[in-house]
């Protein structure tokens, strides 16, 4: 298992992002690193990641959470959950601040979307679907086999039971839509993987798929060659980066190796028609993908907007 390592926060809880899906939204990170250890996660390359193993875990979180927001004269409708890890981890100390900070931030009337690939404990399912007006889900989704998922996301829940408590929440009236990010080249871009993914996604009620496929860092390079213990499989990955061109991606702030995008764009078709069958939307992020995508993922969700005294108040209220 991973080290978890106890620090204090220094900088704001929540954070603004550069990238243009979330620039309307407050995020938070309740830690840098996660214990999924996903092996193709981008974060990897992040500057406050902590190192292969490890996870900083922020102990005053709750806080300055509490701080920050009673010195706010307005203050955020919903806040995005999290851009560079995950909420639900394998780790009590993060599980019980995530209760703990989502309680607070749902009993005041401030709404929480979440992403995540984790097992959310039964406790932090119950707390969601009693507040499910305020609640927006992101199921991460990359597979149906088990044995894929096993060697790219080892520590992250099994695709049975994300697929679960997805429909568990569905049923109590949360919105979830799922991320099939990354699709990864060579493994999951397949009819065969992509055909009983949309199926099972649309037997459980999600109407909407965001999707990205697989792109490549020197971090995320080295993690892959490392951790996949199958050679094979991730030969199949990797071989289909050959003769790629870095991209610049996130509005430019960063490049890339991804594949070209006639490639993308036949995976991405290749999707929508399997979607469209099980009346599955699809969005392509043009965060991730400036040169085939215009359109936005909304993965901090798709909330109505604030209307008070017969104006429209947008992202924060009074």
């Amino acid at each position: 298992m991973v080290q978890v390592i106890p620090i204090e926060r220094k900088s704001a809880v929540l954070t603004p992002s550069s990238l243009a899906c979330l620039s309307h939204v407050p995020t938070v990170n309740l830690t840098a690193g996660c214990a999924h250890e996903c092996r193709y996660c981008y974060a990897r390359g992040y500057m406050t990641h902590p190192g292969e193993g490890k996870v900083a875990f922020y102990t005053n979180t709750l806080a300055r959470l509490r701080e920050e927001l009673r010195r706010k004269r307005k203050k955020p409708t919903t806040v995005y959950f999290s851009p560079s890890s995950d909420t639900f981890q394998p780790v009590p100390e993060v599980l019980n601040m995530a209760y703990d900070v989502f309680k607070f931030l749902l009993e005041s009337g401030i709404g929480v979307t979440f992403v995540t690939k984790g097992r959310i404990p039964d406790r932090h399912r119950d707390l969601l679907a009693a507040h499910a007006p305020l609640v927006q889900g992101r199921i991460g989704l990359t597979t149906l086999d088990p044995a894929v998922a096993a060697a790219f996301e080892p520590h992250a829940a099994s695709p049975e039971v994300r697929l679960a408590q997805a429909a568990e929440l569905i049923g109590a009236g949360v919105p979830v839509d799922a991320r099939l990010d990354p699709i990864l080249p060579g493994v999951t871009d397949g009819a065969d993987c992509l055909e009983p993914l949309c199926a099972a996604l649309a037997r459980i009620g999600v109407r909407t798929i965001a999707a990205s496929v697989l792109f490549l860092r020197p971090a995320v390079t080295g993690s892959l060659r490392r951790c996949v213990e199958d050679k094979q499989m991730l030969n199949r990955v990797l071989d289909c980066f050959a003769g790629s061109e870095p991209l610049a991606i996130h509005a430019g702030n960063s490049r890339v190796l991804a594949l070209p995008a006639s490639a993308r764009l036949e995976i991405m078709e290749r999707l929508k028609t399997i979607a469209h069958r099980y009346g599955l939307e699809v969005l392509v992020c043009a965060c991730k993908n400036p040169d085939i995508s215009s359109g936005s993922c909304h993965i901090s969700g798709r909330w109505p907007p604030v209307v008070r005294g017969g104006s429209q108040l947008g992202l924060f209220q009074s």
